[in-house]
């Protein structure tokens, strides 16, 4: 009764994934069309990609911080050898 189950989802893991897969890459093939009739958008993209990529580190840096601030004041021993 239950060997069905795991067919069932993964038949439509398959399904899902392989959809989305699909539509990203049409997606991207598209904006790639665009972007060569385009030409100025380069210097944004790159922009925005920096912007985020220093949004991520700074938010990693931060909780880094809050985590050993948190092991400290729970009396965590967090001493390098």
């Amino acid at each position: 009764m239950m060997n069905w189950i795991p067919i069932v989802f993964g038949t439509f893991k398959v399904i899902v994934l392989g959809t989305g897969m699909f539509f990203a890459i049409k997606w991207h093939y598209d904006q790639g069309k665009k972007e060569k009739e385009e030409g100025k958008e380069k210097p944004i993209v790159l922009r925005a990609g920096g912007k985020t990529a220093a949004i991520f580190m700074l938010s990693l840096l931060g909780l880094g911080l809050v985590t050993f601030v948190l092991g400290r004041t729970f009396g965590l021993d967090l001493t390098f050898p």
